[in-house]
């Protein structure tokens, strides 16, 4: 399949919106005829610079408000066709879109709508020109693809055909079933997009929060299966209209559109692969689908078995500060890097990296400490990194020193580095050769690396900047293969917080993303908050190991437990100990959860210890908003906030 973005996707001028493009692999483009006005160059230029960057002009939109009109409107539409069509000519492209008609004025009569778009595709015949007819999901009388192709149908041109939008038909909730009922020659063009379920009017919802495949809530995968079975063969096209990419990096944004692409192409692949035995004819054309369309193949995500280690960059003003935590908490420094400035604490198959180097950004606070990278345990190392490869998450540059591990690593969308790696036993007589431990020089201190009361990493949460959180939480299912929960918001003392988990099919890997929901005021402070939380044995067992060390745990108010005994109805002798050791609870059907905070390290990171009892798969989002406050009162009497 050929993969095509439409130019209204991307934020600049039309000449970097081409080169962005090009440059991140896409076959084709649609020109927006927006664009196409506001650039100096002539259709004829844009052709051959388009040919230059190796891109295909594939569509010219939109053409409005045409069929269904009196006859004294239809001469005037005409005429404007032919100048559209003059500049097709010079574009070198052959296909128009045109829109179902929005104005008032237009006539409710399908047969008047047949004749008008049968004398418009005379004319486009005339000049080698087709048109693409497409019903938008506010069309005056036209709304529904199926009575776009009904219209169609009976103006009986062979220049004229429609074209599917995903979001129009999906967002009305439209059966998208009756696109097999639409012969394959007859559709002319495909638009893809996504959106995130929205109670809003359709107009707004589209022109403002349409999104790529796999950051929304539509069924693409099946959209795209039952054009395929029309025998469609054109290109996959994107069309996003949204707020946030108007203003981000245009080739950034490339990037993030065609991995898009490439995802949903292997969704398709594996969902055709598993159902060809279907019956009849339907099944007749799953097996010629699949059998001429080249759809991508990257290998299959690798199950990981959890995280391989977490690493935190501190400042070194905020190092002390850190070794303490982790020494309270019951870690143990267990090995330094033999080249770099990075120390290994450990307790169970709990690691955390501490590195020493402060870094170069500009607004990274003094004092302060991140998470900079994490590190999934995979079987297949490499096979991972070809995975992350094709789908276009670039390797990040590393220094490495002799005999080091050549551990391959990628940067999300945030900056956080993404590392493959395998965690075998390294001693003086062999050292597997991926085998990220052997860079390190063991010098256990005490036994609380074999043992103690934390288990595991559970999850690692990851403060997004504003405009890459639906980028990133791509990145992650794209990647790592990992499943997309539904997002949810919270309510921050100042704002609010969307947060959205993504859990490896088997759990082992779980990250949860947040970002405020609107910018402005103190709620950034908040917003930027990471913690990484660890599973523990026993969550009481625990904390009163901790408290005995003299953990800084975070205070929860007093009435948090009032309030927690009478909405889930417990009695005294459960809720005391919670609130002697500051564990806060949630449960989900039969599962339990429990949980504890330490107080702020540096104005970003913090620990979570937890407790997930008889399968409980949530993360206590309705105590977050308990903890936020908490923080802010902490934070304020600390003087790290106003």
């Amino acid at each position: 399949m050929r993969r095509s973005i439409a130019t209204v996707s991307l934020s600049g001028t039309l000449e970097e919106k081409l080169a962005a493009a090009a440059r991140v692999g896409f076959d084709g483009v649609e020109i927006f005829e927006s664009d196409l006005v506001s650039c100096p160059a002539s259709p004829t230029e844009v052709r051959l610079r388009t040919c230059d960057l190796g891109l295909d002009i594939v569509l010219y939109q939109p053409f409005r408000d045409f069929e269904a009109v009196p006859g004294d409107l239809l001469d005037v539409n005409l005429r404007r066709a032919e100048r559209k069509f003059a500049v097709m000519a010079d574009l070198g492209v052959d296909l128009m879109l045109v829109c179902s008609n929005v104005a008032p004025g237009t006539i409710d009569d399908d047969d008047l709508a047949a004749e008008q778009l049968h004398r418009l595709a005379e004319r486009a015949a005339s000049n080698g020109v087709r048109i693409a007819y497409e019903a938008l999901a506010w069309g005056r009388q036209v709304a529904d693809y199926a009575h776009a192709w009904k219209i169609v149908d009976a103006a009986d041109h062979p220049n004229l055909g429609v074209c599917l939008d995903s979001f129009h038909i999906l967002s009305r909730g439209a059966d998208p079933a009756g696109i097999r009922d639409i012969p394959g020659q007859k559709l002319f063009f495909v638009q893809l997009s996504d959106a995130i379920p929205i109670l809003m009017d359709v107009l707004r919802w589209s022109r403002h929060y349409r999104c790529f495949p796999g950051q929304g809530g539509f069924d693409l995968t099946g959209f795209v299966e039952h054009v395929l079975a029309t025998g469609y063969r054109g290109p996959l096209s994107l069309e996003v209209f949204n707020d946030v990419l108007r203003q981000a990096d245009a080739e950034r944004t490339a990037t993030d559109a065609l991995r898009s692409l490439v995802a949903l192409e292997e969704s398709l692949r594996r969902r055709l692969e598993a159902s060809t035995a279907g019956p009849g004819a339907w099944g007749r054309r799953r097996v010629q689908a699949r059998d001429e369309v080249e759809l991508a193949a990257p290998p299959a995500p690798v199950e990981p078995s959890g995280f391989a280690f977490v690493e935190i960059t501190v400042d070194p003003l905020a190092e002390m500060a850190a070794e303490l935590l982790l020494r309270d908490a019951g870690f143990a420094h267990v090995a330094s890097h033999r080249t770099k400035s990075v120390r290994m604490w450990q307790q169970g198959e709990a690691r955390v990296l501490l590195n020493r180097t402060r870094p170069s950004h500009k607004d990274w606070p003094r004092g302060g400490a991140a998470v900079s990278a994490i590190a999934v345990e995979s079987p297949e190392p490499g096979r991972s990194a070809d995975r992350a490869k094709q789908m276009l998450a670039p390797a990040t540059p590393r220094s490495r020193g002799p005999d080091e591990a050549d551990l391959f690593a990628t940067a999300a969308p945030d900056g956080t580095e993404v590392f493959f790696c395998r965690t075998a036993p390294v001693d003086a007589a062999t050292r597997p050769p991926d085998s990220w431990l052997g860079d390190f020089d063991q010098q256990v201190i005490d036994d609380l690396a074999g043992g103690g009361t934390i288990a595991r990493v559970d999850h690692v949460a990851l403060s997004q900047p504003p405009y890459y959180f639906d980028e990133a939480s791509l990145f992650y299912q794209s990647v790592l293969g990992l499943l997309r929960h539904d997002s949810v918001e919270l309510a921050d003392p100042h704002g609010l917080v969307r947060s959205q988990a993504l859990t490896s099919a088997g759990g082992a890997i779980r990250l949860v993303l947040t970002v405020p929901a609107i910018g402005g005021g103190l709620l950034p402070e908040s917003a930027h908050f990471q913690h990484i939380a660890f599973a523990c044995h026993d969550i009481f067992a625990a904390a009163g190991a901790m408290r005995n060390r003299e953990l800084p745990v975070l205070a929860i108010p007093g009435n948090y437990y009032d309030d927690l005994a009478a909405r889930l109805d417990l009695d005294r002798s459960r809720i005391e100990p919670l609130r002697a050791h500051g564990i806060l609870y949630d449960r989900d059907g039969g599962g339990e959860f429990f949980h504890f905070y330490t107080t702020m390290l540096g104005r970003r990171m913090f620990f979570e210890f937890v407790q997930r009892v008889n399968g409980y798969q949530g993360y206590g989002a309705s105590n977050t908003p308990v903890r936020m406050a908490a923080q802010y009162r902490h934070m304020a009497m600390a003087g790290l906030i106003p």
